[in-house]
């Protein structure tokens, strides 16, 4: 099982969100178990390909 992580806040009745890694793939939900719903459906569109030219964040080894 992999954990990925969000940041998420309440505006208004709505819950907002994204996944750490995708800062600009936005999503909602009408609660915070929704959001996390929504979340994980994003999170498979965005690493499975199904989504073109999606920006990836990596890290560089510096020496």
């Amino acid at each position: 099982m992999e954990t990925v992580r969000f940041v998420y806040w309440q505006e208004g009745t709505w819950w907002l969100g994204y996944l750490e890694e995708f800062p600009e793939y936005w999503t909602q939900g009408e609660s915070r178990e929704e959001l996390e719903e929504q979340l994980r459906d994003l999170h498979h569109e965005l690493t499975s390909g199904q989504i073109p030219n999606v920006p990836r964040i990596g890290d560089l080894r510096i020496a």
